[in-house]
């Protein structure tokens, strides 16, 4: 229980960061249009928008990484690694976090310290444009997303090893996914009687859990979403 305690913690750290930054894409969107009617209807372009833009989607991009690894969302080769046991999937996710994932994040909260503190000592501004706007507090975000990944890191490496033990992965906190979408699209649908709807949304988280512990979870709630029992294809 104080494992698993533990993984949810890390995991929601890591689930509000992402969501607290991904608002951030709004805020984006908010200025491309913005820079669109100053640059093509009144003929007046901003000097940082390219700065501004690119520190937005810099801070969306860093802030969000560990979100995703807490979500499981990293790419990975599932061809190969589906077809694996859970004690097989945990040995290799073991050795990679430990040869590369430890050092790699290591050294990107290293250097991006070294980065953001030099930046900070010089008043760091940009030189994509002529007087170009200050980058050192963009910069600051370096560290901490190393930080948050690395620390989402050890949560990893924790599931690895209970796995190891138990022979199962253990419990991850889950944001939206598609077998929620599934789950609205029957009960809206008017095709689909009772019985076969609840039928269903049992069959459809099943099939998600089985398939979630051989790394398969998505690609079988998206086959599921396609064509839910009781419709005819």
């Amino acid at each position: 229980m104080q494992v698993q305690r533990f993984l949810f913690w890390v995991d929601s750290v890591s689930t509000w960061c992402g969501k607290a930054f991904a608002w951030l894409i709004g805020v984006l969107m908010l200025v491309v249009t913005a820079e669109v009617i100053k640059r093509y209807f009144l003929n007046d372009p901003s000097a940082w928008f390219l700065d501004i833009t690119t520190m937005m989607y810099g801070a969306t991009f860093m802030m969000c990484g560990a979100y995703t690894l807490a979500q499981d969302g990293h790419v990975r080769g599932d061809f190969l690694y589906g077809s694996m046991k859970p004690r097989t999937q945990a040995s290799l996710d073991l050795i990679l976090y430990i040869v590369f994932f430890i050092p790699g994040i290591a050294a990107l909260c290293y250097a991006g310290a070294d980065f953001a503190h030099t930046s900070w000592i010089i008043r760091e501004h940009s030189s994509i444009t002529a007087e170009g706007p200050p980058v050192y507090q963009f910069k600051t975000f370096i560290p901490i997303a190393g930080a948050l990944v690395m620390l989402q890191g050890v949560a990893e490496i924790v599931r690895c090893v209970v796995c190891l033990k138990t022979g199962e992965w253990p419990a991850r906190l889950k944001d939206a996914e598609e077998i929620d979408v599934v789950e609205q699209q029957l009960a809206k649908s008017t095709h689909v009687d009772d019985e076969s709807r609840k039928r269903a949304i049992e069959n459809v988280h099943e099939i998600d859990e089985a398939a979630h512990q051989r790394g398969l979870g998505e690609r079988a709630a998206e086959e599921v979403g396609r064509h839910p029992p009781g419709e005819q294809r």
